[in-house]
């Protein structure tokens, strides 16, 4: 089995988060990441906005997140699990992280007031 390589903290950059969380697919997964109490399997993210993801969109999704420094991954058994590195990247880029995260919130329900209209 191949090792999972995670950036270190130093080599995570401003334009790695932002192409990372540029995708509103990726954006859901890590939201849906962040508000979990555990790390989950990559099977937990499947279906986004009760749309079910093919597994190889899935797995690609979910690299990018992690190459981005964004999330950690561990294999556990067969299984590899997922969770945010929100606490490490905290001291580097403060609250830009959840900031980002709020703003994609906002715009969400922006969206779906327009629709409702």
């Amino acid at each position: 089995m191949r090792p999972i390589t995670h950036p270190a903290v130093a080599d995570i950059t401003v334009e790695g988060i932002l192409y990372a969380l540029s995708d509103p697919v990726r954006m859901e997964i890590f939201m849906s990441m962040a508000a979990a109490d555990c790390a989950k399997p990559c099977s937990a993210y499947g279906e986004i906005k009760n749309r079910k993801l093919p597994k190889s969109t899935l797995s690609q999704q979910i690299k990018i997140l992690r190459e981005a420094g964004l999330i950690r991954s561990s294999r556990q058994g067969v299984e590899i699990r997922n969770t945010t590195r929100c606490a490490e990247l905290s001291e580097k880029f403060g609250d830009m992280i959840l900031g980002i995260v709020r703003a994609y919130e906002q715009q969400n329900r922006s969206r779906k007031k327009t629709r409702q209209a």
